[in-house]
């Protein structure tokens, strides 16, 4: 007996945000009003006493803790999910902690989660890839059915307006050539029918980046989408546990402050432009005084521009000057900070109103 097909009440998954941004708080606050809430397990222990020395047991402790937060937030209420980037160290670890503390669904970026299934299958745990290709949908899938005789619970489908890292070369998202989430949407819709038909089962999709407000949400979801990934918008609610200079970066963020930027981890970025961000520009590096060993990709060579995880933990801080903030492509239209109920609320009533004309 297959575990049960992704049902939400709201269908809107709250994009996982690392580091620190969204943790046990918001993503039980998200459930907790019928949606998904994301946990982000990149450095989830960077406010243990204990990070800088044995950054991996404050990392497991403080992410199972974070899991347990979000449950208790949630009130049996919408689903508990965590982010799990391919691109780390930890990798593996977190996957089993996510699974044994229960979470309902893992949610794998940053590279394609190949070997997920190695610990999700035959528990309740959804596995859930972040794709922006039909072809890397594709390729999941056959991999999957073949290896493991399953396939994904749900698909993430992130555009190249999403924030944070990017699964499109950085020329392509310059010059206008990536594809458009709308076209990989259909891509991925296709491809996964011969699997959805040998397994019985559908595979709800649900789209990424750029998405904005009930009306994007409708458009996405009139095409075939199951639901939404928003995650820049949550940044501005009470809830969102990053500090409050955090948010207040992005509800005064203009359009023209939003650029890429190159991350260690391999991929573009979209972040907020800000004096770290500038120095970069100019070719300055900034070498890790004290590696955690949290990115693999940093393992293979001195040409690593700069920490990520300092750069984060610094931008989660609210420290303006050398703090990295990832954004989407409309975080300048945030403009306020307001709740979780609210911000769910409105989505949802600008989709309904869409879906009633």
């Amino acid at each position: 007996m297959h575990k049960k097909i992704l049902e939400l009440s709201v269908p809107i998954i709250q994009g996982g945000m690392g580091i620190g941004v969204s943790l046990g708080k918001l993503a039980g606050s998200v459930a907790n009003y019928g949606g998904m809430g994301v946990i982000s397990s990149v450095n989830a222990g960077y406010r243990e006493k204990d990070f800088q020395k044995n950054p991996r047991e404050a990392n497991i402790r403080a992410f199972r803790e974070e899991i347990r937060e979000a449950k208790r937030l949630a009130k049996g209420n919408g689903k508990i999910a965590v982010n799990i980037m391919v691109a780390t160290y930890m990798y593996e670890d977190m996957i089993k902690i996510a699974v044994e503390e229960r979470a309902d669904a893992i949610i794998s970026g940053a590279g394609l989660p190949l070997n997920l299934p190695l610990t999700t299958k035959g528990s309740d745990t959804l596995a859930a890839p972040i794709v922006s290709s039909g072809k890397a949908a594709m390729l999941l899938c056959k991999i999957w059915d073949k290896r493991y005789e399953t396939i994904p619970d749900f698909f993430v489908i992130e555009g190249a307006q999403a924030g944070g890292h990017l699964g499109f070369k950085r020329e392509d998202i310059e010059q206008g050539k990536a594809q458009e989430l709308k076209d990989i949407l259909l891509d991925v819709l296709e491809v996964i029918i011969p699997f959805e038909k040998k397994y019985d089962r559908k595979i709800p999709v649900f789209v990424a980046g750029g998405i904005y407000d009930g009306k994007d949400m409708a458009y996405y979801m009139s095409l075939g989408a199951s639901g939404v990934q928003i995650a820049t918008r949550f940044i501005a609610t009470k809830e969102c546990d990053a500090s409050e200079g955090y948010k207040q970066v992005f509800v005064d963020a203009k359009k023209e402050d939003i650029v890429l930027v190159k991350s260690p981890v391999g991929m573009p970025g979209r972040a907020i432009r800000n004096p770290f961000i500038a120095q970069l520009e100019q070719g300055i590096k900034f070498p890790a005084k004290l590696c955690n060993n949290c990115i693999k990709e940093c393992a293979k060579g001195d040409n690593i521009p700069y920490c990520i995880s300092k750069a984060l933990i610094d931008g989660v801080n609210g420290i303006w000057e050398t703090g990295l903030f990832f954004c989407g492509t409309n975080a300048w239209r945030i403009g306020k900070i307001s709740t979780v109920k609210d911000l769910m609320d409105e989505i949802m009533q600008g989709y309904r109103k869409e879906t009633i004309q």
